[in-house]
């Protein structure tokens, strides 16, 4: 049975999708320090000039120290939300799905939240559901630097310091323009390859 320990990411990554949909278990890190410069709070997508970065802003708390995951609020001072949502539109309203999951997700950018954690969850359900993939899944209780009899996959949030995956092309929106552009968001994948989307997961080389 192979047990898979990863870090919740703001619609993760491919790589992080293909990892579960490979696993026949995840425990998701709900005891982490919040970190700056990875997934948890920010996704990439492919726009019309190339990559694009979307970032949730997050409350500083102006204590000196770390901060539990967990416990980090988001910045609701900015519009990020309708931002978010009119990139998302902007580069994706051509692609192949975007209109068959766009009710799937446009209700996440429509109310204020208060916790990154929590809407991460939220919107990772949201991408199971789509995917139509099993979403029984556990937290840990405690962190552990190195667990012991589970795979830990906790790197792929570091958008710093990714790993190179090779990772099969598909078509994407724009890619006559600027080529293909490997893992991406999950979105990216489900808007132009729609219910492919999880064979594709399946048949990465992640492990």
């Amino acid at each position: 049975m192979k047990t898979t320990l990863l870090h919740p990411m703001y619609f993760g990554s491919i790589t992080q999708y293909a990892a579960i949909a490979q696993s026949d278990a995840i425990v998701f890190e709900n005891e982490d320090n919040y970190q700056k410069q990875t997934y948890r709070n920010r996704t990439y997508i492919y726009g019309a000039n190339g990559k694009l970065l979307l970032t949730i802003p997050i409350k500083h708390t102006g204590k000196q120290g770390r901060q539990l995951y967990k416990d980090v609020r988001i910045e609701n001072d900015f519009e990020w939300q309708t931002l978010h949502w009119k990139s998302l539109e902007t580069a994706y309203r051509t692609s192949p799905f975007f209109e068959y999951y766009e009710d799937e997700f446009i209700f996440l950018f429509n109310k204020k939240k208060e916790f990154l954690l929590d809407f991460n969850y939220e919107c990772m359900q949201a991408v199971f559901d789509c995917l139509q993939l099993e979403s029984g899944f556990t937290k840990t209780k405690e962190y552990i630097k190195t667990p012991k009899e589970i795979i830990d996959k906790r790197e792929l949030v570091n958008a710093k310091k990714e790993k190179p995956y090779n990772l099969e092309s598909y078509i994407q929106v724009f890619t006559e323009k600027q080529g293909f552009i490997p893992n991406l968001s999950i979105l990216d994948l489900l808007f132009n390859e729609g219910t492919n989307a999880l064979t594709y997961l399946e048949n990465q080389t992640i492990f």
